[in-house]
């Protein structure tokens, strides 16, 4: 009898206890699925806000925002019209505040404001999609920086390279742009699916690439203490030149040095291709033109050097342009007609041109946009390598 006392004495406290804990819940509100991506290519958006008073939809798939309805539990919603398959950025103006979707996981990597993502799927698979093909994996590290700090990277290494343990693979070294993070080309770019995409098609080279922060200045400040510098306003001020030189040193001196303690790469010059888009594609150039001895592949997207900068610290570009197209497999330019730097990046086209050093390029449609950065590494990666 004592033992069925204490048991039934048990049962109760522990009755009791699930029902504090359920009482101490606040009230859940509505299940809200946001975004719905539907048959037509249409999506709805939702938003619970109930004492909101002005609730609209920004994207990248549209040219204005869209004002959204409330409803009697206080959900907004819209539904777009259909919408070219593709990942968008995408938030929510709330009575004029930018917010995220909460109801939704996907969102952009970046320093600043991280926008949701929505992926519209095409009837044929795009390149960056996941499909049933042999996949690598995607690895963060980290490395000794600059600065006494740690850097952070993200590292994607082919289908096979696990079991393929006496095969060496070239390094694709590609750079985000301004107020992006290291995973950026990972998380929006889902460049790890292109590539498994592409070398199961027989496109292109398995390749180790190796996805690293820009932002050294910011890194340094955070990790010692300091305030985090603002993003220079000019792109070829003395502020800039100097944190370009920053991230050139710990790109030469700190994380090649680590790559290529730590995975199995052909570490010549010949097997070492880095790329950029934006801030990561002036990066990408002064990098590979003030380091011909480590790369012979350059990939910049939507980004240029401008002629003063050429002839102040790059004049062994273009004095002895016989020698540059010797040396370089391949200098790539991309940029969409639409892009706030297309007539700069036109320019340095021009002035490559003029000097007779040899580069290929792509002008698509668009602007400033990582739909079309994707675009561009499909191309550059099919290349590399070759």
């Amino acid at each position: 009898m004592m033992k069925k006392g204490i048991a039934e004495t048990a049962l109760f406290f522990a009755m009791l206890c699930v029902a504090t804990v359920t009482n101490g819940q606040p009230p859940r509100g509505p299940w809200i699925v946001s975004p719905q991506v539907n048959a037509d290519k249409t999506i709805t958006f939702r938003y619970l806000a109930p004492a909101a008073r002005e609730v609209k939809l920004s994207g990248q798939f549209l040219k204005t925002a869209l004002a959204m309805t409330k409803d009697t539990q206080g959900i907004w919603s819209v539904t777009t019209g259909a919408v070219q398959p593709d990942i968008y950025p995408y938030s929510f103006q709330v009575d004029g505040v930018n917010v995220m979707d909460p109801a939704n996981v996907a969102f952009f990597p970046n320093e600043r404001f991280k926008a949701s993502l929505v992926d519209v799927p095409a009837d044929t698979p795009l390149l960056h999609t996941m499909q049933d093909v042999p996949h690598g994996a995607v690895t963060y590290e980290y490395y000794p920086s600059v600065e006494g700090t740690t850097g952070t990277v993200v590292i994607y290494t082919p289908p096979g390279y696990d079991k393929n343990t006496k095969e060496q693979y070239p390094v694709f070294y590609l750079i985000s742009g301004t107020t992006d993070t290291e995973e950026t080309f990972f998380k929006v770019g889902r460049t790890n699916f292109m590539m498994d995409n592409l070398i199961a098609a027989g496109k292109a080279k398995p390749m180790i690439v190796v996805m690293p922060y820009g932002n050294i200045a910011a890194r340094v400040a955070e990790q010692t203490g300091g305030s985090k510098p603002a993003d220079p306003v000019v792109r070829d001020n003395a502020d800039a030149l100097k944190r370009a030189k920053d991230f050139e040193t710990d790109l030469v001196a700190k994380l090649i040095p680590f790559v290529e303690n730590k995975y199995r790469v052909i570490s010549n010059r010949d097997n070492r291709a880095i790329g950029g888009f934006s801030r990561g594609g002036g990066q990408t150039l002064r990098t590979a033109f003030g380091n011909m001895d480590k790369f012979s592949w350059i990939c910049c997207y939507s980004a240029y050097l401008s002629t003063p900068e050429m002839e102040a610290g790059f004049r062994h570009i273009y004095e002895d342009p016989a020698k540059t197209n010797k040396e370089l497999k391949m200098l790539w330019i991309s940029v969409g007609n639409e892009d706030f730097l297309y007539k700069q990046t036109v320019d340095f086209m021009d002035f490559l041109k003029a000097k007779n050093v040899n580069y290929k390029s792509l002008i698509t449609p668009g602007g400033h946009t990582w739909m079309n950065v994707k675009t561009y590494v499909a191309h550059t990666a099919a290349l590399l390598f070759q």
